[in-house]
């Protein structure tokens, strides 16, 4: 499971997201980034800073 923590990369946001495909979270958190901080370029580098801020959930037993 992959998760992400939109403060990471926006200062004092608290949503996050997790889901079980790296896509998946990237999708969403594009799609927070244009609904919630009103982006409208996504460029490269942005989804590269996603990925590096995006991590691994064990689930727990």
């Amino acid at each position: 499971m992959k998760t992400f923590h939109c403060g990471s990369l926006v200062p004092g946001c608290d949503w996050h997201t997790r889901a079980d495909s790296e896509a998946e979270v990237v999708s969403r958190v594009v799609d927070h980034l244009r609904q919630s901080h009103g982006e409208t370029t996504i460029r490269p580098s942005i989804i590269e800073q996603i990925k590096e801020r995006m991590s691994d959930e064990q689930n727990a037993a």
